[in-house]
């Protein structure tokens, strides 16, 4: 997600290391990037998983040019896609699913419903939601 809308979601049937994320990094993110900001400067964001900490993983953003907003550690509460994540729940519809496809096909419909305006909130939140981290002294908050 950016603050311009939703990229393509991308479901894995592994576990995520650093490799596995540079091929997501490489195969979805570019290309969702380019589409929503074209040649405009973005900051990319993500936690602290180890997949994402790896050394090649660092590298990777530094051969692209892509630079990578310093995140602290154990602060859910800061990252948009959770309640992004949570738009999508509420807004899934309660049917009997009967596979793991059906799972991704309602999850995709539900992911194209995104507007950009509700990702631009989310990501217009952030000054609000690091001052809320600041006040509580790193406790949650009602983010």
């Amino acid at each position: 997600m950016s603050s311009a809308g939703v990229g393509p979601l991308c479901f894995l049937r592994s576990k995520v290391n650093a490799a596995v994320y540079q091929e997501v990094l490489e195969h979805f993110m570019l290309p969702a990037a380019d589409q929503l900001y074209g040649d405009t400067d973005f900051i990319f964001q993500q936690d602290l998983a180890p997949a994402h900490g790896a050394k090649a993983t660092s590298t990777w953003f530094k051969d692209h040019g892509i630079p990578v907003l310093n995140w602290p550690a154990k602060s859910p509460d800061l990252n948009p896609i959770e309640n992004l994540w949570g738009i999508v729940k509420r807004k899934m519809p309660y049917a009997r699913l009967n596979n793991a496809e059906e799972l991704r096909a309602t999850i995709r419909a539900t992911w194209a419903l995104i507007t950009p305006e509700q990702c631009h909130r989310l990501i217009d939140s952030m000054p609000r939601r690091i001052a809320a981290v600041i006040q509580a002294k790193g406790a949650p908050t009602k983010y």
